[in-house]
């Protein structure tokens, strides 16, 4: 029998409009159907309470711009979804739970490593914030995280993007016909990291044949090779055929097949939005599934009335793509400021759309090159003339790196330039030092 934790956290008092699909109800349906079936009654099912993260928790993956305290106000349901997440990972780790389900609202997985506001309904990143808290606390080296929200998790892969001990995959509906129009397959990874990122971008359509398919011949091959101490499932149920927001055609039975292939020690919510018509079913599917319960039974109220892709017509598709991936190259461009420690430096320069508030923020980023660890990351970032820094010093940084970033962020402290405020991110002695023009320097 596997001990399998659930906890729920609805957010009531987080809500982007009463008629938003992202609210409150996308839980309350599936908490009634659990109670319903009887299931939170199973002896291997145990149910624990929400608590809150602390900043120092979200520091460890993500830079608030400008400051943190400018967010602290609309944070609180944030912070205890992603605080649900730690919960939970850290029973799983400690022994107390087999694996877990944190049912909690709001969604993070399209925040980023530089946060200006919300994007994609997330404004932090729960499985980022949870990697990081386990490796920090409890020395754990490799983890995998498998998103299969139908978006792409393109905040989760730039926190994880130079990280060589981080492998993330991504199923997703093509990101030519969906936001945020990322995931394609040569995004592979930092010049530290590369191949440690995999983005596997199915057409719509794509129905439960085609998933387990892709599961069973790429994803679960890659998961092996790689050999992770823990795996975290990004479980997003935005694939369902009655999602409003996609065009994805899995079914809550399909959604525990993906569930029992993945073996995850942890699920985490992550999109979702036919309230009635799907979530609780599929939920209950991969609640099942992680408990080692028969989950076959699990039927939603409404039939698929458009057809799914046939295996016959998608393998070829999936196939090129493989041939696509592993054939990709790195796009490699130095740049040395005469200010960066001793090395080469790779330059990235990318924007980011904040779709839920209407701006663009700006980013420069710098990798220094090295073949002992992550590599020390400098990241300019813009929203309009504001201009914050975050520097990095990764987890199991080497000597020269380490020393890089505190050299950068001494840079920092004495030109300051046109910065408005910059945050030092020494995940190897999980210390982290955030300064602002109006508040000078402070550790958490």
């Amino acid at each position: 029998m596997k001990r399998t934790g659930i906890l729920f956290f609805p957010a009531f008092d987080w809500s982007l409009g009463d008629s938003h699909p992202e609210r409150e109800e996308r839980l309350l349906y599936t908490q009634e159907q659990l109670f319903e079936e009887g299931i939170l009654d199973l002896p291997q099912i145990k149910q624990f309470s929400p608590r809150v993260a602390a900043i120092k928790d979200v520091l460890r993956a993500q830079a608030l711009f400008p400051h943190p305290g400018t967010h602290l106000e609309t944070l609180d349901p944030h912070l205890i979804s992603a605080g649900s997440s730690l919960l939970l990972g850290e029973a799983q780790v400690k022994g107390d739970i087999h694996n877990g389900f944190v049912m909690a609202r709001p969604p993070g997985h399209h925040s980023g490593a530089t946060v200006w506001g919300n994007r994609g309904f997330c404004s932090l990143n729960n499985e980022g914030m949870l990697v990081n808290y386990l490796r920090a606390r409890f020395g754990i080296k490799r983890i995998a995280i498998v998103d299969t929200d139908v978006h792409h998790g393109d905040g989760t892969q730039d926190i994880f993007y130079h990280d060589p001990n981080v492998l993330f995959i991504s199923l997703h509906q093509d990101g030519r016909t969906l936001f945020p129009g990322t995931g394609f397959v040569h995004e592979k990874g930092g010049p530290n990291a590369w191949d440690q990122t995999l983005n596997i971008p199915l057409p719509p359509g794509t129905g439960d044949e085609g998933y387990h398919y892709v599961l069973e011949n790429w994803v679960l091959p890659r998961l092996q090779a790689f050999a992770p101490e823990m795996i975290i499932n990004s479980a997003g149920q935005d694939n369902h055929f009655t999602d409003p927001l996609a065009s994805m055609n899995l079914t809550a039975g399909g959604y525990g097949r993906i569930t029992e292939l993945l073996q995850p020690d942890l699920a985490v919510l992550e999109g979702g939005y036919s309230i009635e018509g799907a979530l609780p079913y599929v939920n209950l599917a991969i609640l099942l599934a992680l408990a080692g319960e028969d989950y076959h039974h699990v039927r939603e109220p409404q039939k698929q009335k458009r057809s799914s892709l046939t295996l016959t017509a998608l393998k070829p598709y999936i196939q090129e793509l493989q041939k696509q991936q592993q054939t990709a190259k790195q796009k490699i461009s130095i740049q040395n400021k005469t200010h960066f420690p001793k090395g080469n430096w790779f330059y990235s320069p990318h924007s980011v759309y904040y779709d839920t508030e209407g701006f663009q923020e700006t980013r420069h980023d710098y990798i220094r090159e090295c073949s002992h660890c992550g590599g020390t990351v400098y990241i300019e970032s813009r929203r309009y003339t504001q201009k914050s820094i975050l520097v990095r010093i990764p987890f199991q940084a080497c000597p020269s790196c380490e020393q890089g970033g505190y050299d950068l962020w001494e840079h920092i402290q004495q030109s300051r330039e046109d910065i408005i405020s910059g945050l030092l991110q020494n995940q190897l002695q999980d210390r982290y030092y955030v300064w602002t023009k109006k508040e000078g320097l402070r550790e958490y």
